[in-house]
């Protein structure tokens, strides 16, 4: 990885690509860790197996620096330190993960990852250490061993960003494009006639990828880019909930664009909450290494409850502290319970002064947000609620981020690569973003014309006849777009609708009594939001000019149709990935992990596994 070094600008035109011949044309869609990972990766080559780096397309949907990654606080996992070992991590991941985790990935995670945050901190991005130059490192949930690297305190991700992006700007094989909406990707079949056709076949690949139609957000304008490879990257769909610690962003373009074109998902049940995101504004994410430094949570009683939940009490799995939260609102008229610092100050023997620097040197972010609205966490406790967090499910992939379209990757919070399970252990999700980054960054580079997946099974701890039933992909039908919808519906109103459906639906706590009206009513959004879509676009786009000497005919959009159009295409996604998901949470009649059904409140050997979806 380079160095960093002052920033330059390599920003591409919209319509601009390199174009060496010979070589593929390489997309990577999305700019945080993951893609940020993936495009170096592709870049700088692997000097190693004497391959030479590059040209690739990075593309991203607003500014260049706007991802989940940005927003992440607690730090990055990594066994870097004398007393770790990535064999320990794996094992602490794999616990985590209930029984749904693939352990070669986990391997290669744990292993690979650690390497990765090595190369971070060679390259000089500004993690935390302490006056002798050692670095600082956190304890959280389910780890067995303090091993979370953080930067800026409590800002971990916008200083990763911030630092990995300069040294994307300042690579000269990366061509970025900014402001680009991904609307689908464009596919095609294999041919049957081809040499590798019979064992793309067998693989159950029957599709070869071909380029992606971007809509580009500053002109309206609608693009095809060329691409014989195109790995996606683009983080999760926390704007699936009403109460989610995501970005406006995180709609679940990438995913959405890729169940479109066939390919298959897995794991789509196991939406990771948060436990504690402010219970009041934005709900701003308090992270768990808040926990891990003291802070306890009590009901509105004042009352400690997680010791009689976990003998972890308040450092349990999220799934378990989530779900006890909700249990505890929902006892409490659905107000918020409440995280005391205060017990930090009283662990580490601090007066309230003391505490109050404490928390303002080791959570900055934190500490001003809370502050800002009205809170002082070192005098009283916070109110603070579960809220979507992390997508443990996505589009499948191999040890190489292939996916079952031929030429299509996948890699961070989109992807489905084995190693989160039905529970992600903190920490890990850049982690993930780096290692399998780079992954797929070097596979795109490596894989010839005829490259197919090899994904690894799914029977997971319980191969058996029931078992293997479960594990085969199984077709979902999505409707058709719905004519009669009514075209002056706001988005903004369809976006609630998705929103309360799957909270109340597909939340915290499910059953079939909830789960099934919430599958009907996404599959009349699912046509509804098609057409809308469908007609947003036609509104507002047009083909960019190809001659110089014409003059426009037609204005510009507005800003706002702008808008709304993106809005209109989110919603679109939002509304399909949702719909799978509850199909998957309804089809899973048991609780493991992040799913738990309070109808199958145990958890069933048989289903210990997998289960993948195919649009048919």
């Amino acid at each position: 990885m380079t160095s960093l070094t002052p920033n330059n600008t390599n920003t591409t035109p919209f319509g601009k690509t390199p174009d060496t011949p010979g070589e593929p044309t390489i997309a990577v869609i999305g700019a945080g860790i993951a893609g940020l990972s993936a495009a170096l990766a592709v870049a700088n080559g692997d000097p190693d197996a004497g391959l030479p780096g590059q040209d690739v397309v990075l593309i991203t949907k607003t500014d260049l620096v706007e991802s989940n990654t940005y927003h992440a606080q607690g730090g990055i996992a990594a066994a870097i330190f004398p007393d770790d070992d990535p064999k320990l991590h794996a094992q602490d991941t794999l616990a985590a993960g209930a029984g749904l985790c693939e352990p070669k990935a986990v391997d290669i995670l744990t292993r690979e990852g650690a390497e990765q945050v090595r190369r971070l901190i060679a390259a000089g991005v500004r993690f935390d250490k302490h006056t002798d130059g050692t670095l600082l490192r956190g304890l959280e949930a389910a780890h067995s061993r303090s091993r979370v690297v953080h930067a800026g305190g409590d800002a971990t991700g916008k200083i990763v960003e911030l630092d990995v992006s300069a040294i994307a700007r300042n690579t000269p094989h990366i061509h970025i494009i900014e402001h680009a909406f991904v609307v689908d990707l464009v596919t095609e079949p294999i041919d049957a006639h081809s040499p590798a056709a019979s064992e793309a076949q067998a693989a159950g690949v029957t599709r070869v990828i071909r380029g992606i139609r971007l809509f580009d957000t500053t002109t309206g304008e609608l693009h095809t880019l060329a691409a014989d490879r195109v790995i996606l990257a683009t983080g999760g769909a926390g704007r699936l909930y009403p109460y989610t610690t995501n970005p406006q962003v995180a709609t679940g373009d990438g995913l959405a664009a890729a169940w479109r074109a066939g390919a298959q998902v897995a794991d789509l049940e196991f939406y990771q909450f948060h436990p504690t995101a402010l219970g009041v504004g934005e709900h701003f994410l308090i992270s768990e290494a808040v926990r891990g430094e003291g802070a306890i949570l009590l009901n509105e009683h004042g009352e400690r409850y997680m010791t009689a939940i976990d003998p972890r009490a308040e450092l349990a799995p999220r799934d378990v502290v989530a779900r006890e939260n909700f249990r505890q609102m929902m006892a409490q008229g659905g107000r918020p319970v409440l995280l005391d610092a205060t017990a930090i100050g009283r662990k580490m023997g601090l007066d309230q002064a003391g505490l109050a620097a404490f928390l303002a040197h080791r959570f900055p972010t934190i500490d001003a947000y809370t502050r800002s609205m009205g809170f002082d966490w070192s005098r009283e406790p916070i109110p603070v609620t579960p809220a979507a967090h992390y997508w443990m499910g996505g589009i499948r992939t191999d040890l190489w981020a292939r996916t079952s379209i031929r030429g299509l990757y996948a890699a961070g919070e989109c992807a489905r690569t084995g190693v989160q399970g039905a529970n992600r252990l903190a920490s890990n999700s850049l982690l993930e973003g780096l290692a399998y980054g780079r992954r797929a960054g070097l596979a795109a580079l490596r894989d010839s014309e005829d490259t197919v997946w090899n994904p690894q099974p799914l029977l997971g701890s319980a191969a058996n006849a029931q078992t293997r039933e479960i594990t085969e992909p199984q077709t979902l039908a999505m409707p058709s777009p719905d004519t009669q919808a009514e075209p002056s519906a706001k988005p903004t109103d369809v976006r609630d609708t998705i929103e309360q459906t799957m909270w109340h639906g597909v939340g915290v706590l499910r059953d079939a009594d909830g789960l099934s009206p919430a599958q009907s009513r996404l599959t009349g959004l699912v046509e509804q939001t098609q057409a809308l879509a469908q007609a947003a676009l036609s509104k507002v786009a047009k083909t960019p000019r190809t001659d110089a000497t014409a003059t426009a005919t037609a204005s510009a959009p507005a800003p706002g149709d702008i808008a709304d159009t993106v809005t209109a295409l989110e919603n679109r996604n939002l509304a399909a990935i949702g719909l799978v998901a509850a199909t998957a949470a309804l089809a899973r009649t048991e609780s493991r992990g992040a799913h738990a059904r309070t109808d199958f409140p145990d958890t069933d050997s048989v289903q210990a596994c997998s289960r993948p979806f195919i649009r048919g």
